[in-house]
């Protein structure tokens, strides 16, 4: 009986399970790439807003502070959406012919909220707490990067899960005192610019149990000295007449030591305890 196949058919059949594995790999390859991707995540896109709004001339150039306008970002698990009236406490008065500010006005007179798409937009699946993070050391900047320097609002970092997990399993990077919150230039103590830190003697999980200045406590001073106390958890009212006692304040010239030190000061929870399911997904 004569030969179905060819010899060479050998060769073939293994060129094309070779063939094969290799169009799986460069798929799986080109399919985790797209989803980390800015057409999938929207990183560095601006989305047409219905008032062209920036927060650069807001932030930068008016010195607004981020709660003036994001009310719950302290007290909620959401940063808020300014509704109308934050706007026309200003544009009341000022700007209050322009024609970009004219939603603003018609938003006013019909009640009718302003249509703003949201920047950073996390699945309904995902549990985050904005005012957990603000209270545990983590600047604005860290998440929404350098807000007061964009013109139009875009999402700086992806979000993705692995994004988050990649702070979470080293959390020091970018603690820092509560104190610089809201400081969008902040970059971390160095051996020019170090950073002191004592503890409070405040009881509790808050970042409330350090207080943290970038003057030396021990130079000379009224406006030390009384750092000084309050750095031990004395109000100004509390203290006598006389010499004042320095406090325990302890010198970081990297972000990587202040970072450790608020870590434990702050009780932030070790890298082991987040295998935990129910830590993000309740």
């Amino acid at each position: 009986m004569a030969q179905v196949f060819d010899r060479s058919s050998n060769a073939l059949a293994r060129a094309s399970l070779v063939l094969t594995g290799l169009i799986v790999i460069a798929l799986g390859v080109t399919l985790d790439q797209l989803q980390r991707s800015p057409w999938v995540t929207r990183q560095g896109q601006r989305p047409d807003q219905p008032i062209p709004f920036s927060h650069k001339h807001h932030v930068e150039g008016l010195g607004l502070q981020c709660q003036y306008c994001h009310t719950s970002v302290e007290v909620s698990s959401y940063a808020g959406i300014p509704p109308t009236k934050t706007c026309i406490n200003c544009h009341a008065q000022i700007w209050t012919n322009a024609g970009l500010l004219q939603p603003v006005r018609d938003s006013w007179a019909t009640g009718q909220s302003i249509q703003w798409i949201k920047v950073h937009d996390l699945p309904d699946f995902v549990y985050f707490n904005h005012s957990i993070h603000v209270n545990k050391g983590i600047g604005c900047a860290s998440c929404h990067g350098r807000v007061d320097q964009m013109p139009l609002m875009y999402m700086e970092n992806s979000l993705q899960m692995e994004w988050c997990l990649n702070c979470h399993r080293n959390p020091a990077v970018n603690l820092r005192p509560t104190s610089e919150i809201y400081n969008m230039a902040w970059q971390g103590p160095s051996s020019d610019k170090p950073v002191w830190c004592a503890p409070t003697g405040k009881s509790g999980p808050t970042a409330q149990s350090v207080a943290c200045t970038t003057k030396d406590p021990g130079a000379s001073g009224p406006e030390i000295a009384m750092l000084q106390v309050l750095g031990t958890g004395v109000t100004s009212s509390d203290v006598p007449p006389g010499p004042m006692m320095p406090a325990s304040y302890q010198k970081f010239t990297s972000q990587m030591d202040l970072g450790r030190y608020l870590t434990a000061q702050y009780h932030i929870r070790p890298p082991n305890e987040l295998t935990s399911c129910e830590t993000c997904h309740r």
